[in-house]
């Protein structure tokens, strides 16, 4: 369904200094399949999702979705970003059902498609609301549900929880796991939490520190839907942040010099915090 074969990217620094952000970055994500991007801050994981979603091109290798080369943005793929972005002057159900314009509908026909997926979140009662009306976790599911009313093959997801503090979010872990589990869209999930990632994910990327690199790759191997007790979680996420933790190792040596001691065994209890801001 995703194939990214020797995938590179550089961005030209104000200094004219070529900054790689990623290198020779290879996996695929398989049709259903629920895949999260972990790494340390700056690793390029946002990067890797843009040139995936065609809103960046890559200068290496070659990146490819349902068969076809990714050259720019396509309804087959669909991005649900860290902010909503919703339309403040539109009610939640016409801010749902505003991509459907382009498809010739009628408005009786986007106003149905868009109800079922209103529904689906959660949100019935609120349609005729306006965003300044609503929470912040009810504002990202308006944007999950603006983006599978278009019925895409596959969801890209960038960080859509992180603004959302803790309970919010466990809530909408198990509002996506069960909209996937209905669905079975195929979702490339970037994120810092580990403990998100593998709550959701039938698999973990892990990536290295700048230039990014696919580093590892964790099966989790959970029954759904899933529970944060089970201890086959706690065991991946252990597993994880051993994997991470050379990396944050490189970070904190890059960013602070000899002015912090690092101590990899004080991450080791530390799986459902964040690894720092995206690139």
């Amino acid at each position: 369904m995703i194939k990214v074969e020797g995938v590179g990217k550089t961005f030209k620094q104000r200094d004219a200094a070529i900054f790689t952000a990623i290198e020779n970055v290879s996996f695929t994500v398989e049709k259903g399949e629920f895949v999260s991007i972990v790494g340390p801050s700056g690793c390029g994981k946002t990067t890797l999702l843009n040139l995936v979603a065609g809103l960046e091109k890559a200068e290496t290798g070659s990146i490819e979705a349902i068969g076809r080369k990714v050259t720019a943005p396509g309804p087959d793929r669909i991005v649900v970003f860290q902010e909503h972005a919703l339309f403040p002057w539109l009610t939640v159900l016409d801010n749902v059902a505003f991509g459907l314009k382009q498809r010739g509908l009628s408005k009786q026909e986007r106003y149905d498609l868009a109800m079922e997926q209103i529904r689906m979140v959660h949100l019935g009662k609120f349609a005729d609301r306006y965003p300044h009306e609503l929470s912040g976790g009810m504002k990202q599911r308006v944007a999950i549900a603006r983006a599978l009313v278009m019925d895409p093959e596959i969801l890209l997801m960038d960080e859509p929880f992180a603004a959302l503090d803790e309970q919010t979010r466990l809530l909408l872990h198990q509002e996506l796991e069960s909209i996937w589990m209905k669905t079975r869209k195929t979702v490339l999930f970037i994120t810092h939490n580990i403990r998100e990632a593998v709550l959701l994910s039938d698999r973990v990327l892990v990536m290295s520190t700048r230039p990014g690199k696919i580093k590892k790759e964790f099966a989790v191997q959970a029954a759904r839907p899933r529970n944060s007790g089970d201890s086959v979680i706690h065991h991946i996420e252990s597993r994880i942040l051993d994997a991470l933790a050379d990396e944050l190792e490189k970070v904190v040596k890059e960013e602070y010099g000899d002015d912090y001691d690092f101590q990899k065994g004080r991450f080791s209890n530390s799986s459902d915090s964040y690894l720092g801001g995206s690139l």
